[in-house]
C-alpha cells in the first residue's frame, strides 16, 4: 500500500481570507459545487505509511489553495466534486466512474478497516492520499461530519435522458423524478433508497432544486456513484416526453384518494415515480401532467412522511410488484 503523503508547507493552498483559518461553510441546499482540491502530483511512495515530523500539523500552517484553483469558475451540472464520509469515498473508488484527484485523511484519524480499504483502493487506482491536520480538513468540509476524510474528484457525468427512457438489458425503465427538493440530506437519502430498490435513473430539475453537494454524497452512502442521474430544464416537459415513450408517470401527493398500492398496476411497464418538494409537494403543472396521482395511507396523527421515506415506500412497492411478476 502506498503511504499517505504528509502535507507540506509548499503544497497548493486553500484560500483563507483570515490568517490561520481555512474557508468552510456547510451545505445550504443551493446545489452548487463545493470546495476544490489542491493540484498535486501523484504519490509514488513505499508500502508503509510515512513517518517522522509532518509540516502543516495541528499547530502548523494549513494547506492553502493556489490562485489558479481559487479563481476557477464553478462548473454547473450535477456537482459531486467534493465527497465526504468514509462510505461515500469508498464507493467513489469502487465505482471507478470518474477520475479521483486526491484524498485527504485527518492525521489523527483512528485506525479502522474501512480506512485501510480506502487506502488500498486508492493505491490500486494511483490516487494520492494526503495526511492533513484535522482542523484543515474540517474547515474545508461542507457536511456536518466528514468522518476524517474528503476526496476530490471530477464532477459526476449526467446520464442521457433519452437513454434512461429506453428498455435496457431486458429491464423496463424504472425512474424517479424529483420536483423541487432543496434539502441535501433528503436528496441523499432518496438516492440511497433508489439504489437499493433498483431504480434505473433519477431525474432532477436544473433550477430550484438541490444537486449533488458533499452532504448529498455523504447521506447517499455512495449511491451517487451508482444511480444514473440527469438534469432537465423543466420537469413538466420531461413528463410529457416520458408519457410519449409509453412510460407511466405516477405522482405522490397526500391529497389523492388513490393509494400507493395502486402502483402495482403499472409497475411491470416503464414507470416514473414523481416526488414533490418538502413543503409544497407536487407543483400544479407537474401534478396535471402525471398519468395518475397516489397517496401514502397515513393512519396516525402525522399528516405526511419525509420525502426520502416516501421514496423508499414507493420505489419498493414497484420492486415488490416486479419481483412478484417474475415468480
Amino acid at each position: 500500500m502506498a503511504p499517505r503523503k504528509p502535507a507540506k508547507s509548499g503544497s497548493p493552498k486553500v484560500n483563507t481570507g483570515k490568517p490561520g483559518r481555512a474557508p468552510g461553510g456547510r451545505d445550504t441546499g443551493s446545489g452548487k459545487g463545493g470546495g476544490k482540491p489542491p493540484s498535486t502530483g501523484r504519490s509514488s511512495g513505499s508500502s508503509s505509511r510515512s513517518s517522522g515530523p509532518r509540516e502543516g500539523g495541528p499547530r502548523g500552517r494549513p494547506i492553502r489553495q493556489s490562485d489558479a484553483r481559487r479563481s476557477a469558475p464553478v462548473a454547473k451540472g450535477l456537482g459531486g466534486e467534493q465527497i465526504e464520509g468514509r462510505q461515500a469515498v469508498r464507493e467513489l473508488l469502487i465505482g471507478q466512474r470518474r477520475k479521483v484527484k486526491e484524498i485527504w485523511i485527518a492525521q489523527d484519524i483512528d485506525p479502522a478497516p474501512i480506512i485501510d480499504d480506502i487506502e488500498q483502493l486508492a493505491d490500486a487506482a494511483r490516487v494520492t492520499v494526503l495526511e492533513v491536520p484535522r482542523r484543515t480538513l474540517e474547515d474545508t468540509a461542507r457536511s456536518e461530519a466528514p468522518q476524517g476524510i474528503i476526496a476530490f474528484a471530477q464532477p459526476l457525468e449526467e446520464a442521457d435522458f433519452n437513454a434512461l427512457m429506453t428498455k435496457r438489458n431486458g429491464v423496463m425503465p424504472f425512474l424517479v423524478a424529483v420536483d423541487g427538493v432543496t434539502d441535501p440530506g433528503n436528496l441523499g437519502a432518496l438516492l440511497r433508497c433508489c439504489d437499493g430498490a433498483g431504480v434505473t435513473g433519477v431525474i432532477l430539475p436544473k433550477h430550484r432544486a438541490v444537486h449533488v453537494t458533499p452532504t448529498v454524497a455523504k447521506t447517499s452512502a455512495g449511491a451517487i456513484e451508482h444511480v444514473p442521474m440527469t438534469l432537465v430544464p423543466g420537469l413538466p416537459v420531461a413528463i410529457t416526453q416520458m408519457r410519449d415513450k409509453g412510460i407511466w408517470v405516477v405522482g405522490l401527493d397526500d391529497s389523492s384518494e388513490n393509494t400507493l398500492f395502486d402502483i402495482a398496476n403499472f409497475a411491470t411497464d416503464g414507470i416514473c415515480i414523481v416526488l414533490g418538494s418538502e413543503g409544497t409537494g407536487l407543483s400544479r403543472l407537474v401534478r396535471e401532467r402525471c398519468d395518475t396521482v397516489v397517496s401514502i395511507p397515513m393512519l396516525g396523527q402525522v399528516s405526511s412522511l419525509n420525502v426520502s421515506a416516501a421514496a423508499a415506500l414507493a420505489t419498493y412497492e414497484v420492486t415488490r410488484a416486479r419481483l412478484a411478476s417474475l415468480a
